[in-house]
């Protein structure tokens, strides 16, 4: 993709308005917090650290992706968890608090784990010689996604009320954001985007209700109670897509618009198996706590 105000301006100033949004809404004790839920925590990052990208490796080597489109995959599969987890996870009736704490420390952690899996994934599907995220890409990575949050958790620390005020709309400017990015992503690759979208569309699919599925059940089977277990499936069933694409698309990171199809698609079907789980969950707590108290 050429240089253009959309790829080198636009995204990395509409992803740092997002990870911002999600300063604004942490503060020191949401990472404290970690240090009194340990197994939660390293349950969930574990799965989503280790076992997802395994997950996803292994999707699209069975689908036979085009090397771009199977990196692009793997890049989402490693983007930490995206703040609209937390609303899911509280229609679904999470422990919300685990939430913001995996989002937060998710978040630091990626800064490395991210360019691991993508150098990696390039070199696997795409050879070598090819550019992957080198240390000051990395550098980049780390400003684009920490500097963002640490001046919304320092507005948060300094006004408070402010901060609480500019919490919604920040979040509704993200979706909004979000869907503008997915957008362009698509219209860069128009001319094979309906062919581009039969091949990952399935993928994209799967990988969501894995990652819900398997985000759910490893807590359950690690005895975690009922709520922190679905924080954990929406923390892994949902990725930061604007991180992911703005790393694909960005001239000075990857530079591929190809590797951006998959997270767009993602960032669209992802919605709605993870609506339905959480309305079924909910739904499920609902009748539990009814049942409990009659």
């Amino acid at each position: 993709m050429n240089d253009s105000v959309l790829t080198s301006v636009l995204l990395p100033i509409a992803l740092a308005i997002i990870m911002l949004g999600l300063g604004l809404t942490l503060t020191v004790a949401d990472f404290a917090r970690v240090l009194r839920m340990p197994k939660a925590v390293l349950i969930a990052l574990g799965t989503q650290v280790i076992l997802l990208p395994l997950i996803c490796f292994g999707l699209v080597t069975l689908f036979d992706l085009e090397p771009a489109l199977a990196a692009g995959m793997m890049l989402l599969a490693a983007s930490p968890g995206g703040t609209t987890a937390n609303l899911f996870s509280h229609l679904a009736g999470g422990d919300v608090a685990l939430n913001v704490s995996l989002t937060a420390v998710n978040s630091v952690l990626a800064v490395i784990t991210l360019p691991i899996v993508v150098n990696l994934s390039l070199d696997h599907f795409l050879g070598e010689g090819q550019i992957g995220l080198q240390p000051a890409k990395m550098l980049q990575v780390f400003a684009i996604v920490l500097v963002p949050v640490g001046i919304g958790m320092l507005l948060r620390n300094r006004w408070p009320g402010f901060a609480e005020r500019m919490t919604r709309p920040v979040k509704l400017g993200s979706i909004l954001v979000l869907a503008l990015v997915i957008f362009a992503a698509i219209y860069t690759e128009r001319a094979n985007v309906l062919d581009y979208i039969a091949a990952v569309g399935v993928v994209a699919l799967l990988l969501n209700v894995l990652s819900l599925g398997i985000g759910y059940v490893v807590p359950k089977l690690a005895r975690l109670g009922e709520p922190q277990a679905i924080a954990c499936s929406m923390e892994i069933g949902i990725h930061n897509a604007t991180l992911a694409l703005t790393i694909a698309l960005s001239p000075a990171l990857l530079d591929n618009s190809q590797m951006s199809i998959p997270v767009a698609v993602y960032g669209i079907v992802m919605f709605f198996p993870t609506a339905a789980f959480a309305y079924y969950l909910g739904r499920r707590r609902t009748v539990q706590w009814a049942g409990s108290s009659a």
